[in-house]
């Protein structure tokens, strides 16, 4: 088997009066995230974890934030089309570990759910799909509630 690794990393500002979406849920919160798309950090992290794995470039070449299609998209139809993309190169998603960073809302709740949602779209066991949130501590822009972002790791492989 050909295996590969790749990491991806997202960041969002946060605004008063918008919607905070992450892993494809949508949670109680007063704030969320200024973005072109529905600002879903957990999946667009997720998306450029997978395109890096297999050196299809980032999420920004495939989906640019200035095509008017993916305007408010919906982040479970770009992580969709990135499994598509992964197909056509020949692999297919392992597993992926991942973490989302927040001071609020608390998202352990919702992590089932997400990891439900998330390997549905693509196609592997949720057991396989790891989703951790942590706080830092108060500390920088995501102490202070002023943005979000995530972190993922995905291994893909390739049966030859």
């Amino acid at each position: 088997m050909n295996f590969r690794i790749g990491f991806g990393y997202d960041v969002h500002q946060l605004e008063t009066g918008r919607k905070l979406i992450l892993g494809g849920v949508i949670l109680s919160h007063d704030k969320g995230p200024v973005a072109h798309s529905d600002g879903d950090v957990l999946i667009h992290a997720i998306c450029d974890a997978i395109l890096g794995a297999a050196n299809l470039r980032d999420i920004g070449v495939h989906f640019p934030d200035n095509v008017e299609d993916y305007k408010g998209v919906d982040s479970k139809l770009l992580l969709k089309k990135t499994i598509g993309l992964l197909n056509e190169s020949g692999y297919k998603v392992g597993n992926i570990d991942s973490t989302i960073c927040l001071q609020r809302p608390k998202v352990k709740e919702y992590i089932p759910i997400m990891q439900e949602k998330l390997a549905l779209v693509i196609g592997i066991p949720a057991t396989n799909l790891s989703i951790k949130a942590t706080t830092t501590e108060t500390l920088g822009f995501v102490g202070r509630e002023e943005g979000i972002s995530a972190y993922a790791v995905v291994l893909i492989y390739r049966n030859n």
